[in-house]
């Protein structure tokens, strides 16, 4: 599957500025399953060169957030490789390097206009209604006027020269050729004034250092793609292949947004989103597996991951549908997995974290979770009844008294039934088949006040579930205090 005898290499080259956007998420996990369904390797770069917005202990969130997912590098920060180093604070020397090599060649030039200067100029284009563009005021001065200035004290940056007029081809790998006319091109910036790199400087000589074999990238950096490929062909360098992921978009069309909704991968995974739903989304969104098959492990995604399956189409971030993939992973968990990974919630609702009766609930509440956060809500009233109304166990057109009469009914029923049988496959029998040959088989009128007098709940599992949970001592004991024993 590796073309031209190229090692696949691929890299995750985030910046240290807080959580991780889960479309930065999805960014990582395609170049993983890429390099990996190919047999290659997978890099991480830390690109920190960005020293205001970088968050202290952004980096080691980065790391156990990305562990935590199951995606693993073979080369970063911490872990080694023949090509460190892997953070970009720590390779300025290389970039000082080769943009003199530009400078040298005449391929770059250094610009010397006040970033006074540049706004005036910015706001002048914009009152033409003409588009913000360098006017390229210095890019015909003469190398004996740029030093003559760099000697005087003068501050400068460095911008890359690029074509005045042509066109400049490039390739994605999703769109195939694009072209852009050279003359809407600006004249970007390589270096900063203070001696740091831009993002898309440091980016192209970091990938080609590194070998790095196929770019993933959001599309949103289609615009600067050909200043990119103008760089590589300005040191004549191999360019690797560039797969530019379409945008993620809420469901109503808008692009993804922190005010509409959680964007972090930290938020999902604090709401008790697990790491198999969350990767199993993720590769749907903009890829489409052979067949129908949704339900995607890691392993079964590195083995049939391909960029062919990929589309340049906006992907639909729809909650249901992760709610959907967690709930499916939540009940392929034991119960005893399941009170694992709820713990946190369980300790923060003052529910137990462990127990018989922990695990008999799990099992019958499991297919009700959509998250783990969702556990104490589901659990709680197993272990508390919940207050409710008195007309709560009156179904449909029955009377308070009707209902009672009838919960009493089914209690000295139960109440014979003993501890060794005590079981939700036992209880259902024994009295669905005494409703029916008993009561003309009218289980609403008893199953109803039964179950809200177990759980005090509209909404509930069974009431067979629920006594078999609670046991036959708390599930007498709750059915007498909604009676009212004294009465009867």
């Amino acid at each position: 599957m590796k073309q031209d005898n190229q090692e696949i290499r691929l890299r995750f080259a985030p910046s240290p500025t807080g959580f991780l956007h889960i479309g930065n998420l999805r960014t990582a996990l395609f170049g993983y399953l890429i390099a990996k369904s190919q047999g290659g390797k997978f890099i991480l770069r830390i690109e920190d060169t960005d020293e205001k917005r970088e968050v202290e202990g952004a980096v080691k969130s980065l790391l156990e957030i990305l562990t935590w997912a199951g995606i693993e590098f073979d080369e970063g920060p911490g872990i080694g490789g023949e090509l460190a180093p892997y953070i970009q604070s720590q390779r300025f020397d290389i970039y000082q390097k080769y943009s003199d090599e530009l400078l040298a060649q005449g391929k770059a030039y250094r610009c010397f206009c006040s970033s006074e200067l540049l706004e005036k100029m910015r706001n002048d284009q914009a009152e033409a209604k003409l588009p913000p563009r360098y006017n390229r005021a210095c890019r015909d001065l003469s190398p004996e006027e740029s030093l003559k200035r760099v000697e005087a004290g003068e501050k400068f940056v460095i911008r890359q020269k690029i074509p005045l007029a042509g066109e400049v081809k490039v390739i994605d790998e999703l769109r195939g050729e694009i072209i852009f006319q050279a003359h809407d091109l600006d004249d970007q910036v390589l270096i900063k004034s203070n001696g740091v790199p831009t993002y898309q400087f440091a980016n192209v000589i970091d990938d080609h250092l590194m070998k790095i074999s196929h770019v993933t990238r959001g599309d949103e950096w289609l615009s600067s793609f050909p200043k990119n490929i103008l760089l590589y062909e300005a040191f004549n360098w191999q360019a690797p292949k560039f797969i530019h992921l379409p945008l993620l978009l809420n469901k109503g069309g808008g692009k993804l947004s922190k005010r509409q909704g959680d964007v972090f991968v930290e938020d999902y995974r604090a709401k008790g989103y697990i790491k198999e739903a969350i990767i199993n989304f993720c590769a749907l969104l903009g890829w489409h597996p052979q067949g129908d098959k949704e339900i995607l492990s890691i392993e079964e995604l590195k083995n049939d991951f391909s960029i062919s399956g990929l589309g340049s189409s906006p992907a639909i971030f729809d909650l249901e549908k992760l709610d959907f993939f967690n709930a499916y992973y939540l009940r392929q968990k034991s119960e005893k997995e399941l009170i694992d990974l709820a713990r946190p919630y369980l300790i923060e609702a003052n529910l137990p974290t462990e127990g018989e009766k922990l695990e008999r609930a799990f099992l019958i509440a499991r297919d009700r979770l959509k998250k783990l956060s969702d556990s104490p809500e589901a659990l709680s009233f197993f272990f508390e009844k919940i207050e409710a109304e008195e007309n709560l166990i009156v179904w449909k057109n029955n009377t308070l008294e009707t209902a009672k009469n009838n919960l009493a009914e089914i209690l000295d029923f139960i109440a014979k039934i003993e501890e060794n049988f005590w079981t939700k496959e036992n209880l259902e029998e024994e009295v669905l088949g005494w409703v029916k040959r008993e009561k003309e088989g009218r289980n609403g009128d008893y199953l109803w006040p039964l179950r809200t007098a177990l759980s005090g709940l509209k909404n509930s599992p069974s009431p067979f579930e629920i006594a078999w949970v609670i046991g036959k001592e708390e599930s007498i004991k709750r059915i007498k205090e909604v009676l009212n024993l004294q009465k009867f």
